[in-house]
């Protein structure tokens, strides 16, 4: 829905990188600049050459050097700034890329450090507020640094105001809110990603078209931000377009496959004259459009044997201490029981029901520090269906984020066995 806001992932990376520019047209510094001078606390003991030779820019095109990403601190360390300066650069910075969400950190906890502030606050009067983007959040890390390479919520209108300004050369409504010139240096590639092996053409992905700053080129002589799961911002200036997706998809490139298929070909040499019949049935089918629903269904024989009954929970693998359903009328509530905890979920019969909820849906960064730490209660929309006379199907979508993860309880005299399933863990 419009007024929603989204997870971004790694589409993230593209307005961190933008903070840059920013800080750059303000003089605050320059793309040239040495990383370790940022960060004299926090270096190892001894600063290799290559570590002594990292810039900004190379920070901003992933080529860091470094050998393979290493994220896993972000799970482990309280100090993400100086486990990744102590990560070794095999490689001369500069000469090949390597896809580093901790790079992306690095940019944020740069941009905190020269301006005192998170990047959301310091892009607020920038960026959000001439572009009337609201009500926004983005993560941080145990030091209370914007994550950087993810962690950003947005509406989609709002990805599309950014691909806007991308398109107009920094332009917004006639005022140059960033450099024309960052535009371009942001936009164009810097470095080509080496093919995989067995493969010998660039055609077919959109992947290996090169890199940008914090933004993948693409075909079709277009650029875009690009988040996991399927979260695009596309630019495309040579048909003057901007095409912004949230998605939930498991091979990212399919997604991008029907854009050139489907869209692209639609797209006139000259503009569109105005049409307000096509804006307004437009507007009402987008109005209008829903994610498909079980069909409602009868009541199983087990409805009555649940309803009101707290089941103990074993798990190897899950803190879940205990579930309790009851019906209320056609609506079923589930309580899920922690060691800490106790999320209640309403679902409809046949219908979403929307919930806020203090329970954490699926997402890729789960075993980040502190992650979600701060943000509202999680927005979902659920229904349930029974399967068949002892299986109920639970449907908990999380629409201010891709993901949607179903439970399946398996009735079995007294016992109740549960089944959480997700993009994450599906076979």
């Amino acid at each position: 829905r419009s007024d929603l806001k989204h997870t971004m992932y790694s589409t993230s990376k593209s307005v961190t990188a933008t903070a840059i520019g920013f800080a750059v047209a303000e003089k605050k510094l320059s793309v040239s600049d040495k990383v370790v001078i940022f960060f004299p606390d926090d270096l190892p003991e001894k600063v290799s050459t290559n570590l002594a030779d990292l810039e900004i820019r190379d920070l901003l095109s992933m080529s860091v050097g470094h050998e393979k990403e290493n994220a896993t601190f972000i799970a482990t360390s309280d100090n993400w700034v100086k486990e990744f300066l102590k990560t070794p650069i095999v490689h001369t910075p500069g000469t090949k890329f390597l896809y580093n969400t901790p790079a992306t950190y690095m940019l944020s906890a740069i941009i905190q450090k020269v301006t005192g502030q998170k990047v959301i606050d310091y892009l607020q009067p920038r960026l959000f507020e001439p572009l009337g983007i609201q009500n926004i959040d983005w993560e941080v890390d145990p030091k209370g640094i914007n994550t950087g390479g993810y962690g950003l919520r947005l509406k989609t209108e709002d990805m599309a105001k950014f691909g806007l300004l991308f398109l107009q050369k920094g332009k917004w409504n006639g005022k140059q809110i960033i450099p024309a010139a960052w535009i371009e240096e942001a936009s164009s590639m810097k470095i080509m990603q080496d093919l995989p092996k067995g493969v010998t053409t660039r055609d077919s992905s959109d992947w290996h078209q090169g890199y940008a700053y914090q933004m993948w080129r693409c075909r079709n002589n277009g650029y875009r931000a690009d988040g996991a799961n399927g979260q695009f911002i596309i630019i495309l200036p040579e048909k003057d377009a901007v095409i912004a997706i949230t998605a939930e998809a498991p091979v990212m490139q399919n997604e991008i496959n029907l854009v050139w298929k489907y869209i692209l070909p639609s797209f006139k040499d000259s503009k569109l004259p105005k049409n307000a019949k096509a804006l307004t049935e437009l507007t009402a089918k987008s109005k209008s459009l829903a994610t498909p629903i079980s069909v409602k269904n009868k009541a199983s024989q087990w409805k009555e044997k649940i309803s009101g009954k707290t089941y103990g929970v074993y798990s190897s693998t899950r803190a879940l201490k205990a579930v309790k359903f009851e019906f209320e009328g056609d609506n079923l509530n589930v309580s899920l029981t922690t060691d800490s905890v106790n999320h209640m979920l309403k679902f409809g019969n046949g219908t979403w029901v929307e919930n806020t909820t203090t329970k954490f849906g699926p997402y890729l960064v789960a075993r980040a520090r502190g992650n979600r730490i701060g943000q509202s209660p999680f927005k979902t929309a659920n229904s349930y269906t029974w399967l068949d006379d002892k299986t109920l199907q639970l449907t908990l979508k999380y629409i201010e984020s891709p993901h949607t993860e179903t439970i399946f309880c398996a009735f079995d005299g007294d016992y109740v066995t549960l089944d959480f399933q997700n993009i994450f863990n599906k076979n």
